[in-house]
């Protein structure tokens, strides 16, 4: 008998059902039920209720210690009393207007003090505003269309930034892509010199976080060997920190690695929900990225800005990268024991404080679908083929709790598929 109830989801269902009828797909996009490979998808909340702190709750009441942290922004926890108190006063002032207010300046300069590699900053709503925003500057400073990135890459949803496949994507908006493996600096150099003076930059995120395989970092040396290249070769280097961005090093990512950026993108991280991003440059670059036609009605908007200087200030005063560590470190060495003792190989991979998941016991991706979807019937909402958050509002008992329901989800698992354990 299960020392956890299992959940029920039919409300979710039924909201589901509810918004195929006026949404296309329901839920679209990573947050829908096929692109985020919710299988089986009847153990899946579709909607959420409420959310406080690591938790959110689904419409149907069931309660969640959340590692997804809604892909990322919520780095702090949910509802955050500083955040929100920033934002609260904030909005009896203004947010929206004519004219930007001041809390830009304060962000950029917060910002330029904070962030290793940055002169200025370019803010915007998303992170594809900014990946897209970094790889205009960057055409627009070398006068060359060209853009190397490495195999596993997400920049967004841009078309430019897609594969070929996709729908709505036409040959043109890709042709001046290049594709290449990680770690391989001969074949990057002899790609550069095969395209002499064709190259405007390289954009990669600070290490191998795709999805549906083992998060890697950078062979030693491999970033410090980029630079030098980008740099002799009159390439702007940018770095995608979108979804590693102040979680590994509140300096930014490349600083982390050893190395300067030219360009570095940033969102997830930023404001605890609020939507706000931003991309930073070096000096030589401040020109071209003012001359950009780039901007949206809501970009300069108060209380966005008003969230990322509590967000900011507050990741620094917890030193947020080393608390991400230090409990992303207790959460996977028991995950790993407890797989261990229940006959499975759960690989772990990437940093603690955005660790990736997968049982090694099968070559198919059905007994670790089968194990998160357990996992997540009883309350630990884990998805099967994406790194994972850690947030601050996360607690010694919450990692408990999920040590203890994964350990269960093991069993489960275990009991479903003898064959594989005879």
């Amino acid at each position: 008998m299960s020392k956890f109830p299992l959940y029920n989801t039919t409300k979710s269902r039924e909201m589901f059902n509810r918004a195929s009828q006026v949404i296309p797909g329901g839920i679209y996009g990573h947050l829908g039920p096929a692109e985020g490979q919710w299988i089986p998808v009847n153990r899946w909340p579709s909607f959420s209720e409420k959310a406080q702190g690591s938790y959110f709750w689904d419409v149907d009441g069931n309660k969640y210690i959340d590692y997804m942290c809604a892909y990322g922004p919520n780095v702090l926890g949910y509802n955050d009393p500083d955040v929100d108190k920033a934002v609260m006063e904030q909005m009896k002032i203004e947010n929206c207007v004519t004219a930007p207010s001041t809390k830009i300046i304060e962000f950029a300069e917060l910002m330029v003090d904070t962030v290793n590699c940055a002169d200025w900053a370019f803010f915007a709503k998303n992170g594809n505003d900014a990946t897209q925003g970094a790889i205009m500057c960057a055409r627009a400073y070398t006068h060359r269309k060209k853009v190397i990135m490495f195999k596993g890459y997400y920049h967004g949803v841009s078309p430019w930034c897609q594969k070929i496949d996709y729908p709505g994507v036409l040959p043109e908006d890709v042709a001046n892509n290049i594709m290449l493996p990680w770690n391989d600096i001969p074949l990057l150099e002899k790609t550069i010199e095969e395209n002499k003076n064709q190259i405007a930059c390289i954009i990669a995120q600070p290490y191998d976080h795709g999805n549906f395989h083992d998060n890697a970092f950078p062979e030693e040396g491999f970033w410090p060997k980029v630079r030098e290249i980008c740099t002799k070769n009159d390439i702007v280097l940018i770095i995608d920190d979108v979804r590693a961005g102040f979680r590994l090093d509140l300096a930014g990512s490349d600083h982390y690695f050893g190395f300067e950026a030219d360009l570095i993108c940033f969102c997830k991280a930023l404001a605890n929900g609020y939507n706000m991003s931003a991309f930073c440059g070096k000096e030589f670059l401040r020109s071209a990225a003012s001359s950009l036609s780039y901007t949206g009605s809501y970009w300069m908007s108060a209380v966005p800005f008003a969230a990322c200087i509590a967000c900011i200030n507050k990741l620094k005063a917890i030193n947020a990268p080393k608390l991400f560590n230090d409990l992303g470190t207790e959460l996977l060495t028991g995950l790993k024991k407890a797989g261990a003792e229940n006959g499975f190989d759960l690989v772990t991979s990437g940093p603690p404080a955005l660790f990736y998941l997968r049982i090694a016991n099968d070559d198919s991706m059905l007994l670790h679908q089968d194990w998160i979807a357990e996992c997540v019937n009883r309350g630990v909402f884990f998805a099967s083929h994406h790194n994972h958050f850690i947030n601050a509002a996360l607690t010694h008992e919450d990692i408990n709790r999920t040590i203890e329901i994964a350990d269960e989800a093991f069993k489960v698992v275990r009991n479903n598929h003898p064959e594989l354990f005879k």
